[in-house]
């Protein structure tokens, strides 16, 4: 089991300056909302994944009226893990003293699965946000994988750019726009292959936690959308081209997958009740903890943002007793004590409760 020994934080988020000693299997954080026990958590996502979970932008992170920040975690194996960012921007980031020239070489390293409020989203909203989940956990196991993504997302950004260049015209000479066709074929046939074996697989993960931690029994399905199941990139590129063309943007990619929920064969997002959603959701993270779990020597860190409110008690010892047997180290915020202590009244001697003042 992979486990984070203590974290110190300077000027991250509402974070001057703090560190924190970890000794527990369970470690509760508990306060008032906005107090900081969610910076806590992202602090570690960042820890293993070298950017934040809730925020695009690393400069966001840094505590307003302060120029740069610090993270410093040591993992079980006396590993430290640090992340710099200068007061000019720079960022560094090094393992075992060792400072990392491509922030990707440290994933995998250390995993973590974070389950918070807002992930709701991955059902509710658009599918860029599903697509990243995917490629989220795929990339932890998958190093090619990983690349193939980067390059793909480089070459589609230099064939939109042309695209724009062409001011709704299909251009005379057409080498240079084939060759970015033939480019992007190119990751794209691995990286569809993949999704595709990947998703399998979160299928039979998810629907299985969900029929434990659930309180019913509804038929619940994931599918992989993907119009490159059917046929070739480098085709749909072809024949699409004066679409292409006209709204200046590539219209068909690996960048246009979905996932689609369904519960009984309707959308989920349209037929699920609040508490449905939130099982289905926490089986889907639980999921992702398992594949990241199978292809790796460690346990995955999991990290609980404020996850009793809004889910009935039935559910939630469900919940509890699931992750409890998974014998991993947990992270959990709540504003209530009381509350954690009920729910993991059980595994009381394994808790370790930090106020958050």
């Amino acid at each position: 089991m992979s486990s984070l020994k203590n974290i110190s934080l300077f000027h991250f988020k509402n974070y001057e300056q703090q560190s924190f000693l970890f000794e527990k299997e369970v470690v509760c954080l508990i306060g008032k909302n906005g107090v900081g026990k969610t910076s806590i958590l992202d602090a570690i996502y960042y820890l293993c994944f070298t950017k934040s979970y809730f925020v695009s932008n690393d400069l966001h992170c840094i505590k307003n009226g302060t120029q740069g920040m610090f993270i410093k975690g040591v993992f079980d194996d006396e590993i430290e893990v640090k992340c710099i960012i200068r007061e000019n921007g720079k960022k560094e980031f090094s393992c075992d003293e060792e400072v990392y020239s491509k922030l990707s070489n440290h994933i995998g390293k250390y995993s973590c699965v974070i389950i918070a409020p807002d992930d709701t989203q991955l059902i509710t909203e658009g599918s860029e946000l599903r697509r990243k989940f995917l490629d989220g956990i795929i990339a932890q196991i998958d190093p090619e994988y990983l690349q193939h993504i980067s390059s793909y997302a480089k070459l589609l950004v230099q064939r939109n750019a042309y695209l724009k260049s062409c001011k709704g015209e299909i251009p005379t000479d057409l080498t240079l726009l084939n060759l970015y066709n033939a480019q992007l074929n190119n990751h794209a046939e691995p990286i569809v292959a993949k999704r595709n074996v990947f998703v399998q697989k979160l299928i039979e993960e998810a629907t299985a936690i969900y029929q434990v931690i659930a309180n019913d029994i509804e038929e619940i399905k994931i599918e992989y959308d993907s119009k490159l199941l059917q046929q070739p990139l480098l085709n749909l590129l072809e024949i699409n081209l004066f679409k292409d063309v006209i709204t200046a943007r590539t219209n068909y990619g690996i960048h246009k997958d979905d996932l689609v929920f369904t519960m009984n064969g309707m959308p989920l997002k349209q037929v699920a009740s609040q508490g449905q959603r939130k099982s289905f959701l926490f089986a889907l993270k639980l999921a992702q903890y398992h594949l990241i779990n199978n292809h790796q020597a460690q346990k995955p860190i999991l990290l609980l943002d404020d996850i009793f409110e809004k889910l009935d008690e039935s559910r939630s010892e469900k919940l509890i007793q699931y992750v409890k047997g998974l014998n991993t180290q947990i992270f959990i915020t709540d504003t209530q004590k009381h509350r954690v202590q009920k729910e993991f009244k059980e595994f009381e001697q394994d808790l370790q409760f930090i106020e958050i003042l």
